[in-house]
Formats: structure tokens, sequence, C-alpha cells
């Protein structure tokens, strides 16, 4: 056997401990993507996860620049079941919105959540439970990377939470103020040779004049126990904001319990043109037991 057969094998054990069970040896980031993947940290692992990015838009229409910088920032928790994850996740962004118009041009300062949200994931479906046959062939690197149609059927999850909002937020639509309900759906596909496919189909901010619909579809792949590199497409649909955007970066696993990433989001109108340029890490706090150690 070759060293690079070794090496892909090592790689293809690591990625099939992570498609068949909830709890990964090594963390399991959503970041540096925006997607929610349909698994779960695992049972008693809490996990933090916390980026910084620029902000840059320029609406050409209506002559208004925003710049600035923004925080998003997750806390993951897996609580009594494998397939059950609670969350606490949101974004902050500290701008300067300047408007260029001749007639009054002016500059303002804003500074407040842009969206704060409370939840909880539950895995409903997933194919890989209890697979005998998606074990990886210790002896045979074309079997591990052979297509299987049984990689076609997602894992499933649902989430339901609730956002809060602030009182005159200058940042969020208008009549977002309190509490609102927030649902989605996600779906992951583990794929031979590294490759995940996640989709989440999301409704925000639901019941009030402007609620939205979002969908996201991320493709990462690893090509080593170390490195994974992703691609995104995120659509937005509402009265308030609406936008395609777009996403490409990668990740790199400093250690078993730590990931460093990095990510450029950009969109292709003028109302407003977008560039953000992203940097993050995660960690957890890995307290799991195997159902044996318990």
């Amino acid at each position: 056997m070759t060293l690079q057969k070794s090496f892909f094998i090592v790689a293809l054990l690591f990625l099939s401990c992570s498609a068949n069970a909830q709890y990964t040896e090594v963390i399991n980031s959503n970041r540096p993507g925006v997607s929610k993947s349909a698994f779960s940290v695992g049972t008693n692992v809490v996990q933090f996860e916390l980026g910084g990015f620029s902000i840059d838009e320029e609406h050409t229409p209506l002559n208004f620049e925003i710049n600035g910088f923004g925080v998003d920032f997750a806390v993951r928790y897996g609580f009594l079941l494998e397939q059950l994850e609670l969350s606490l996740d949101g974004v902050y962004q500290n701008d300067t919105f300047t408007s260029n118009t001749s007639s009054i041009p002016f500059e303002r300062d804003r500074a407040n959540l842009r969206n704060f949200t409370i939840g909880a994931k539950y895995l409903v479906y997933d194919p890989y439970k209890n697979a005998e046959e998606e074990k990886p062939n210790l002896y045979s690197y074309h079997a591990n990377n052979k297509f299987k149609w049984k990689s076609l059927i997602p894992a499933v999850a649902v989430f339901a939470g609730a956002n809060f909002d602030t009182e005159d937020n200058p940042i969020t639509p208008p009549d977002a103020d309190g509490f609102s309900p927030k649902v989605m759906v996600a779906t992951q596909n583990n794929f031979n040779g590294g490759w995940v496919f996640v989709t989440n189909l999301i409704f925000d901010r639901i019941g009030n004049d402007f609620s939205e619909f979002q969908y996201v579809l991320t493709l990462t792949h690893s090509f080593s126990p170390q490195w994974v590199v992703f691609g995104e497409a995120q659509g937005i649909k509402g009265d308030f904001y609406s936008d395609n955007l777009f996403r490409f970066g990668g990740a790199y696993l400093w250690t078993k319990n730590f990931q460093l990433d990095a990510n450029v989001a950009f969109n292709t109108k003028d109302t407003p043109s977008v560039f953000n340029i992203g940097f993050g890490a995660s960690y957890r706090l890995d307290f799991h037991k195997y159902k044996t150690e318990q």
C-alpha cells in the first residue's frame, strides 16, 4: 500500500466517523458559512463559534454607503439526546450609514444586534444510522471512493426558535420589536471523497410585515484531516431586504477541539453591492460520554 493511499484511508476513517454519528472525535462547526448542519454537536458538548467581518455596501440607485464591521456568534449545546441541540446565535453590527444625495447628504452611526435567536434543532432522520455498509473498506481505495446511490438520501433535521429584537433598532425591519418565530429544515448529504452538501430552508420573523424566506446551499470538501474548503449560495426574499449572496473560504483544524476559518462574501447587484471579508474560530468543551461509559 502506498503512502498516498494510506493517507486517504485515514481521511476516510475521519469522514466516516463524522457521517455516522452525532458526536465526532473532532469539532464539527457550522462556520465559516451561515448554513446549519443537520447533525448536533453531541450530548454534553458545549461549542462556541465566533467571527468578525467587514461591512462594505454601496447602493447605487439610492446613492448611499454602509461601512463598518460585524460580529457573529453562536453557542451550541447537545442536550439529553444525541439528536437534540439547543442553540443561541446572533449578529452584532456597528457601521456608518452615509447618504450622498445632492439634496441632504448626511452620516449616521449605527450599532445594534442584527438578529438574536434562541432555539432547538432535532435530527428526525439519519440514513447512515446503524448502516454497516457505510463503514470504510480498509483494503480498497476505489471501493471507498465509488459513488453510492444511498448518499443521495439526506439526513434531515428541523429547527424551531424565537427571534428577539429591540425597539427602534435602525438595522432590523421597522416592525421587528420583541418576539417572532423562526423555523428551518436542514438537510445534509455526505458523499465519498470528503464532500458534504448542506441545504437550509428558513422562514424568519414569522408573523410581522417584514417576514422573509431564505435558502442556503453549502458544499464543503475536506481534502485532508486538517483542511476544508467551501462554497455557498444564500438567497434572501423579503419586503425589507432581498439578495443573493455567495461565499467562499476554508477552515483549518488546529486541534481536535479548535478550528480557525476565513471567508469572503459578495453579491452581483448594486441595490446594494456587498463585499465582506470574515475571520473566525470555533472551540468546544467536550464532556461527551458514550452510552457504555455512562
